[in-house]
């Protein structure tokens, strides 16, 4: 089903918000504002999927309100990756990678995300290399801990395997 985006209608009240958010840290009140008139919101429903792995990325999401776990499906079984909650920040890495969802994200409880559209961002950079300087730059530092974190877990789980 299509969703349907709105305006926010107190962006204001998402400043607190996204100084929390490491992608979009070192940016002044006067660069979020850049931002702020760029940002949707979008609701989904519990148990909704907001995208599905192997399909187009098409926002940057924002958790305003609600849950999201990260999933890959195994011959029909589920797997969750990671789970988001309120100011989290996801599908940053394959916006800027134009590239396909590589898991599934989907709403655990009635869920309302902050987006920003991919053609927006191409805007920004137009716009306000400034702020597409840092924002790109956030996104490459969080893409990497997000890296080292799998690599991480990964070896956790190999050695677990092996010492068994």
């Amino acid at each position: 089903m299509k969703k349907t985006y709105h305006p926010l209608t107190n962006p204001e009240e998402i400043i607190p918000l996204l100084n929390k958010i490491s992608v979009f840290g070192s940016l002044r009140n006067n660069q979020l504002h850049v931002l702020l008139k760029l940002f949707k919101l979008v609701k989904y429903e519990e148990n909704e999927f907001i995208y599905k792995r192997g399909e187009a990325s098409s926002h940057i999401y924002i958790i305003k309100q609600g849950e999201v776990k990260m999933m890959i499906d195994n011959e029909g079984v589920f797997l969750e990756l990671i789970s988001f909650g309120q100011g989290d920040c996801f599908g940053e890495t394959s916006v800027i990678g134009i590239q396909c969802h590589s898991s599934s994200a989907k709403a655990v409880k009635p869920t309302e995300l902050i987006v920003i559209e991919p053609h927006d961002l191409l805007n920004i950079f137009e716009t306000d290399k400034e702020v597409f300087g840092i924002l790109i730059l956030n996104i490459a530092r969080e893409t990497a801990r997000r890296l080292h974190q799998s690599n991480e877990a990964l070896v956790r789980y190999i050695t677990s395997r092996t010492s068994t």
